[in-house]
């Protein structure tokens, strides 16, 4: 059995047409075979990875009823790491894998910004009974809202959401709402907001749930025009009582990545407590 020599591996993904090569940074354990850990891309992470090292070759899958990966790769000279990762059954990419212990990922909070003329974030969509819900209405009125754009199909949504939901229930009598606007696969509204409501009812979420459109950055952006792009989804948003975006994020570390996904919380937290505190005082 060789050992991976791979706690933390910058990871080089390329897909088989188009050859464009996507950064990712990969922290895996290993205890004799058997190896753990996630890959992190600029935008997400794959969750939960198990398997184990055998000779010169690594396997490495998760599942969770929904969504499928898989990794094999060959442990080359060094280290490295030359194989395949499959996304169910539709997606298949080769990457490569070197240890790097100083390995980092782009700044999450500068992927996707405001229009420059933009004055605030505006929106009209309707909610799960198909009434419309604006940010202008006045349950919004004077709030610290958190607004997160994603869609029940969408595997770090369902991390964001398992967290966004006791949040918002420990916080809204301090004049915090949170927003979600949903991106689903299908255009008919029926079976969005089916697929909607069951993702709700898994993790209790209490908060406003809308309809925004279909999984499509593309179409997120077009639906929300005072935003310069859409990159990924969840992308969340942070906007002070006055109504003024204070910060966006891109992505979300969920519980698979450790240490990040403890750092992401507490930056959540502090941004939140930093836009209660201002309206506590006025501001």
């Amino acid at each position: 059995m060789k050992a991976i020599a791979l706690a933390t591996a910058l990871l080089l993904m390329s897909t088989g047409c188009s050859k464009r090569e996507t950064a990712a940074v990969g922290e895996l354990r290993q205890s004799h075979h058997q190896v753990t850990g996630t890959f992190l891309t600029p935008t997400s992470d794959h969750r939960f990875l198990a398997g184990d090292v055998r000779d010169d070759e690594l396997e490495l899958s998760t599942f969770d009823g929904a969504h499928a990966y898989l990794y094999r790769a060959k442990i080359l000279r060094g280290g490295r790491l030359e194989g395949t990762w499959w996304s169910g059954l539709a997606w298949q990419e080769s990457f490569s894998a070197r240890r790097d212990d100083a390995a980092t990922l782009g700044d999450a909070e500068s992927a996707t910004a405001m229009r420059v003329a933009a004055r605030a974030l505006d929106f009209t969509f309707p909610d799960l009974g198909g009434q419309p819900v604006s940010l202008q209405d006045p349950r919004f009125t004077g709030k610290v809202l958190v607004v997160t754009l994603g869609g029940s199909w969408c595997p770090n949504c369902h991390d964001e959401a398992a967290f966004l939901a006791p949040y918002y229930l420990q916080n809204r009598e301090r004049g915090l709402e949170v927003v979600a606007l949903m991106f689903e696969h299908f255009g008919a509204f029926e079976k969005a907001a089916a697929a909607t409501r069951r993702f709700c009812d898994r993790y209790g979420i209490e908060y406003a749930t809308l309809i925004a459109g279909i999984s499509d950055e593309e179409d997120a952006a077009k639906r929300l025009p005072q935003l310069h792009a859409v990159h990924a989804f969840p992308t969340t948003l942070f906007i002070d009582r006055a109504g003024r975006v204070r910060r966006i994020h891109t992505g979300f570390s969920g519980p698979a990545t450790g240490a990040h996904h403890q750092r992401l919380i507490e930056d959540f937290d502090a941004t939140v407590e930093q836009l209660l505190s201002e309206t506590a005082s006025g501001v």
